[in-house]
């Protein structure tokens, strides 16, 4: 049987103490507002290049710079369920002209995205796919 004096509970604890801060550091950061995804940043060109400039004013206060995510507001745009094959560029139209119900993530709905133009949410469709090809997400 072994003797569980109060030198080992120390060394136990000091040992678990030390799993539990490399786990933690290598946990990605769970801070509300704070990116979800890192990203690969082309150089961008002609409507994609337009696109960033209105996805900034219009669609980083939820999807983060560069469509990486904010915790708590909403999901990165640089996930393959974003990729073509899955959400085509009409599902960008009618989320940004019309709202979306939440079905993918637990961010809630998204609303309608008031004074966007269908020419330029065509910009900043060309702006996140850029994005996704720079990433991998095909």
């Amino acid at each position: 049987m072994l003797d569980f004096s109060s030198n080992y509970r120390v060394i136990i604890g000091a040992a678990m103490l030390g799993v539990g801060v490399a786990v933690w550091s290598q946990w990605p950061d769970a801070a509300p507002g704070a990116a979800i995804a890192a990203v690969v940043v082309p150089e961008l060109q002609g409507e994609a290049q337009a696109g960033e400039v209105l996805f900034a004013a219009n669609c980083a206060a939820c999807h983060g710079v560069n469509g990486v995510g904010v915790d708590g507001a909403g999901p990165p745009l640089l996930h393959k369920i974003y990729e073509p094959s899955h959400h085509g560029d009409a599902a960008f139209y009618l989320a940004v002209l019309n709202g979306v119900r939440a079905h993918h993530w637990s961010f809630g709905n998204m609303l309608p995205v008031k004074g966007v133009s269908e020419a330029e949410v065509a910009a900043i469709v060309a702006y996140v796919r850029a994005l996704q090809r720079a990433n991998g997400i095909f």
